[in-house]
């Protein structure tokens, strides 16, 4: 059985920082690109970031680039979203992915809110 268990999420001001990690389990960590969603109350899922399987390929939304850092430890099972310069517009529910061709898997999302 497939878990992605987010952790890290939390109430920060503006300007602060916060650190996601994503803990995966039931699968071949190594075999899946990761990425990092973001839904924000009223609004529909978007995309903050992704990495490649090796971690050789970073994709940033462009509202996350500058502020934010994806990485993975293969070793570990775990991908992990820094997250600097908040903005309260970054309020949301964070959920970590996982994805190859043909299968894609979700966590259940941890919130993140950034007062003003």
């Amino acid at each position: 059985q497939v878990q992605l268990a987010e952790s890290g999420g939390g109430l920060v001001q503006a300007g602060g920082s916060l650190r996601l990690s994503c803990a995966a389990s039931g699968l071949t960590f190594s075999n899946y690109a990761m990425g990092w969603f973001r839904q924000a109350p009223g609004k529909e899922r978007e995309f903050v970031a992704a990495i490649s399987r090796s971690g050789d390929k970073i994709y940033y939304a462009d509202s996350a680039k500058g502020r934010f850092t994806i990485s993975r430890d293969n070793a570990k099972n775990t991908v992990t979203l820094q997250m600097n310069s908040l903005k309260p517009e970054d309020t949301a529910v964070y959920y970590c992915n996982a994805w190859r061709v043909g299968v894609d898997y979700w966590g259940k999302g941890t919130l993140v809110t950034v007062s003003s």
